[in-house]
């Protein structure tokens, strides 16, 4: 009967992640969107060549996720065109598959041309389970490439969490 409970409150935690339609923004949302940039440059200098040939990026500050069988994600970001900020994002996932813990992660995602950012702003952007983030550090950005017309950095800030488990990621946006 535990389990049962465990599930029950760990589903509607993942769950109450789903509610994007609420923007109460942080006003120092900028602030540390360009703090964390500054972070990944300072891992990998080799990122800052897809900060110059971008047409877009999305900044995540912090990725909170947790989970319990049934997990889910949120993380409040910044959206800037050709370096300049134009509107604020939110990412929701939720996941399902052996999962337990919680952590905390950075998060860029590199749009490669201007479609690719135009998808994304449209507000109801997705990438599904097969899409795959890249660790950042020292030399990695130089080995990546483009998947689909976006890159995905990710650095790992804190917390436990072991996870085979199927989600994908749901983004929204709001223009500045």
């Amino acid at each position: 009967m535990k389990m049962k409970h465990i599930i029950l409150l760990t589903s509607l935690l993942a769950f109450s992640f789903l509610n994007t339609n609420v923007w109460a923004w942080d006003a120092n949302a900028e602030t540390k969107a360009n703090e964390t940039l500054a972070h990944f440059v300072k891992k990998d200098k080799s990122i800052e060549n897809f900060f110059k040939k971008a047409y877009g990026y999305a900044v995540f500050p912090t990725i909170g996720k947790a989970g319990f069988i049934v997990g889910g994600a949120h993380g409040e970001g910044v959206v800037y065109k050709q370096g300049v900020a134009t509107g604020f994002t939110k990412m929701t996932q939720v996941s399902v598959g052996w999962q337990a813990g919680a952590e905390a992660y950075r998060e860029i995602i590199f749009f490669q041309k201007k479609v690719d950012y135009d998808k994304f702003i449209k507000g109801s952007y997705a990438l599904g389970a097969q899409a795959s983030a890249v660790a950042i550090k020292e030399g990695v950005a130089v080995q990546t490439k483009y998947n689909n017309g976006v890159a995905i950095f990710t650095d790992f800030k804190g917390g436990l969490m072991a996870a085979a488990s199927v989600g994908g990621q749901k983004f929204s946006y709001e223009p500045k």
